[in-house]
């Protein structure tokens, strides 16, 4: 099928009040299949106008919706989880076209993004206050936490569903009403999200999707209607998020980069280890930001490790996320797989040693963006491929000598996003997770992203906000609290005081 045919069949374009709409401007992007090189879309950009539009809906759809009882609200999301489930083929087959992972995988982010979904139906719970008795003579105090209003999430391409239902599932159960604008890449899951929340029951306006590139996105920033930004992406990206938007008064949670290191004691089972390596370093084609992309190998524990993860990485079936039998998708686009492969040269060229080289991966060699597994050693500091989040399916391995070498290696980085520990001495586990400047940690688990009842986000220049993602400080990030301090006295006692209000 040519550009041309494929231009034809289909655009994604915008939902506002309830129903797919036309954008107001002529701009478009390509989407692609990133398996075969093939255009097979377009993606309608927003003008300023057609996201005013989407905020208009949003505010209008407001009131009502922050008005409804919180056992409606929950109604609703157990009927949108009931839908993901039934269509849970259906997304996950919309997500590997798109974004090119397997449709385990994409099945797999479908699963992770339900478990958002399923916290929000306890609103009810989530939003009690709190209540003190007494608190005078005849005063009591309590405190109520309260949506927002209009709130907006930028979204990235690596996870098409599972992000912006972290978002989206809190926001709308806390009784906000919320603007997506996802990956200009991956843009069809959210109409497909944005379908099923309909048929769930979410009034129109409640969930608005804006397609589009930058001008979207600085009139999100800008818009004085919008009370908070959700994003997840690059740190550049995340710091001008975070900049732009609370310049403009809005409350802001940008989750950026990340450099994950796992650190593999020397008692730490070898073969356990190469399977966490592999599987962290290489699952997704390394496109996300929790994966592991530095292998910090302590003392005698290096060589058989380097072994074991290369004998895994030359087994990796890497095609079509489509083929059942493909373990390992493409990139997502030509310039991102040139872009990735580069670091090994540059790894080389730094005086590293290639061990795996992915891009003699038999795949490459089509129009698909494939790049196989690759695997570095005597990587260090300095050097780009250790000092850059390559985002992608490259792992580095640094050879040190102690924990405590492999610990200021850690701390002394710039992102704190996700690292891990390997071994089997509890004592070394306990003092890692005490030591380590990171925000999320795993003990012998190589890529511990928290479920939905706790909160996913990482230190540093991981991070820009006060508050994670999702699970209860989702939650708090999407409501404001109120305090309310009450008498109901008798009239008769009434008096002119004005002195210091009194407690006691």
């Amino acid at each position: 099928m040519s550009a041309t045919e494929s231009l034809a069949v289909a655009t994604v374009s915008h939902w506002i009040e309830g129903r797919a709409v036309t954008g107001s401007t002529d701009r478009n992007g390509i989407i692609t299949n990133p398996a075969t090189g093939e255009v097979i879309a377009q993606v309608n950009f927003a003008s300023v106008s057609d996201v005013d539009d989407a905020v208009v809906s949003a505010k209008a759809a407001f009131p009502e919706w922050r008005a409804t009882p919180l056992s409606k609200r929950a109604e609703v999301m157990f009927r949108l989880r009931t839908l993901i489930v039934e269509n849970r083929d259906r997304l996950a087959a919309i997500i590997s076209l798109e974004n090119g992972k397997t449709i385990t995988d994409a099945l797999g982010e479908v699963a992770r993004g339900l478990e958002n979904v399923e916290f929000a139906c306890g609103v009810p719970a989530m939003l009690k206050g709190g209540y003190s008795e007494q608190v005078s003579r005849g005063v009591d105090v309590y405190q109520l936490r309260q949506p927002l209003g209009v709130v907006a999430g930028i979204t990235p391409f690596n996870f098409p569903a599972m992000v912006p239902l972290w978002m989206l599932s809190n926001a709308i159960a806390c009784g906000n009403t919320f603007v997506l604008k996802p990956s200009e890449k991956v843009p069809s899951a959210s109409i497909l999200i944005a379908e099923l929340a309909r048929e769930a029951g979410v009034p129109d306006g409640v969930l608005n999707v804006v397609q589009g590139d930058k001008v979207a996105v600085n009139r999100l920033l800008e818009h004085p209607e919008v009370k908070a930004i959700s994003f997840v992406g690059s740190t550049p990206v995340a710091r001008y998020i975070y900049e732009t938007a609370t310049r403009n008064g809005k409350r802001v949670q940008a989750l950026g980069g990340a450099k994950n290191h796992m650190l593999v004691l020397p008692d730490a089972d070898v073969a356990m280890a190469a399977d966490a390596a592999v599987s962290a370093g290489y699952g997704a084609a390394g496109e996300r930001c929790m994966a592991i992309s530095v292998v910090l190998a302590v003392g005698d524990v290096a060589d058989p490790l380097i072994e074991a993860i290369r004998e895994r990485a030359a087994r990796i079936k890497v095609g079509p996320g489509s083929d059942a039998g493909s373990e390992m998708g493409p990139l997502i686009s030509r310039e991102h797989r040139d872009r990735v492969a580069s670091y090994l040269d540059g790894a080389l060229a730094d005086g590293a040693t290639l061990v795996v080289d992915g891009r003699q991966e038999p795949a490459s060699s089509g129009d698909g963006y494939f790049l196989g597994p690759s695997l570095i050693d005597h990587a260090r500091p300095g050097m780009r491929c250790y000092d850059h989040e390559i985002f992608g399916p490259v792992l580095s391995v640094v050879r040190v000598e102690t924990y405590a070498e492999a610990l200021k290696l850690i701390n002394e980085n710039p992102f704190g996003n996700g690292t891990a520990i390997f071994t089997q001495n509890g004592g070394a586990a306990r003092q890692f997770q005490f030591d380590v400047e990171v925000g999320m940690v795993g003990i012998n688990v190589p890529i511990p992203v928290p479920v939905s009842y706790y909160s996913f986000g990482g230190w540093k220049s991981s991070l820009f906000g006060d508050l994670h993602m999702y699970g209860p400080e989702g939650v708090q990030f999407y409501t404001r609290a109120k305090v309310v301090t009450s008498r109901w006295p008798d009239p008769a006692a009434s008096k002119v005081d004005l002195g210091f209000p009194q407690v006691r």
